[in-house]
């Protein structure tokens, strides 16, 4: 899978970039055909703590799969991105896709 992660307002470090990167590429378990994949990370204004946002969107045959996710870490709100897209996945290889 092509995997592009970016993000916004903010430098992430290579740490964080493969934890985004291991979190988003084990999608390919549940379904094969990914073709690819992008990773928005940014920032959002608000006095909130839990103001980390992961927007993920993963590219396959016929579809394009989105979930965002806001929570207090970078790594938290990917863990949920990805849970709610492996659900997508799961829901779209039910149809017989």
């Amino acid at each position: 899978m092509d995997l592009q992660v970016h993000s916004l307002h903010f430098d992430a470090d290579k740490k964080l970039i493969d934890f985004v990167n291991g979190k988003v590429n084990k999608l390919e378990i549940y379904f094969d055909k990914i073709i690819a994949g992008e990773v928005v990370l940014k920032i959002d204004k608000s006095v909130d703590a839990e103001n980390k946002v992961a927007e993920i969107k993963l590219m396959i045959p016929g579809k394009e799969l989105f979930a965002k996710k806001q929570c207090k870490s970078f790594e938290e709100a990917t863990d949920l991105a990805c849970d709610a897209l492996r659900r997508q996945v799961d829901k779209h290889k039910g149809k017989g896709q």
